[in-house]
C-alpha cells in the first residue's frame, strides 16, 4: 500500500509540474512525462489484478514477484517479434499491463514496438554494418518519422492523463 501511495504522490508532483502549480523550477522532460504516465497506467492495471508494482528497495516474495512479472510483461510466446540487421531478435507480448499502457499512450502497440526497436538499435546497426550513423538514419527515415509521430501522440496522451489525475475529483 505504501508503494501505491508513493506512486500516487509521484504522479501528483508530475501533474502539478505540468499544470504549473509546482514549485519545481524545471518542467519535466517529454521522457519523464511519458514514463510517469506509463507507470500510472501499469500500476492501475496491476491493482485491478490485486497486485502491487514493486519499487526499488522493496523486498517481494519470489512467488509474488513472478505473478507481478507475468501480469506486467505478459505470458506465453511473444506475439511481436523483429529481427535486427545484427541478427538479434527482439520480442514483446501484447498481453501484459505494459502492453496495455503502450496501446493507450501510443495508439498502436505493434507500430510502437517496431519503430522503437529500430530507433533504439541504430548505433548497433551502424557498428555491425560498418556504416555511419547518418547512413543508417537515412536508411530508416520512415521508421524515424513514425517514431516521432507515435512519441508525439504518447506525449499528448500522457499529458492529458497526468493533468486529469491532478484535477480534484477526477480519476483516470
Amino acid at each position: 500500500m505504501r508503494a501505491a501511495a508513493r506512486s500516487t504522490g509521484t504522479f501528483l508532483v508530475a501533474a502539478a509540474m505540468l499544470s504549473g502549480c509546482g514549485s519545481a523550477p524545471a518542467r519535466p522532460s517529454q521522457e519523464e512525462i511519458i514514463t510517469a504516465a506509463t507507470v500510472k497506467l501499469t500500476d492501475s492495471c496491476l491493482r485491478h489484478q490485486g497486485l502491487t508494482a514493486p519499487r526499488p528497495g522493496q523486498a517481494v516474495p519470489a512467488a509474488e514477484r513472478q505473478r507481478v512479472t507475468d501480469a506486467l510483461f505478459g505470458t506465453g510466446p511473444a506475439q511481436l517479434s523483429l529481427t535486427l540487421p545484427t541478427g538479434y531478435v527482439v520480442r514483446a507480448h501484447t498481453d501484459g499491463c505494459l502492453a496495455a499502457a503502450q496501446r493507450r499512450l501510443y495508439g498502436d502497440q505493434a507500430a510502437w514496438f517496431r519503430t522503437s526497436v529500430v530507433v533504439d538499435n541504430l548505433k548497433p546497426e551502424a557498428d555491425y554494418t560498418h556504416r555511419s550513423l547518418t547512413q543508417v538514419r537515412a536508411r530508416h527515415r520512415a521508421e524515424l518519422a513514425a517514431w516521432q509521430r507515435l512519441r508525439a501522440h504518447a506525449l499528448t496522451e500522457a499529458t492529458a492523463l497526468l493533468s486529469n489525475s491532478a484535477t480534484p475529483g477526477r480519476s483516470s
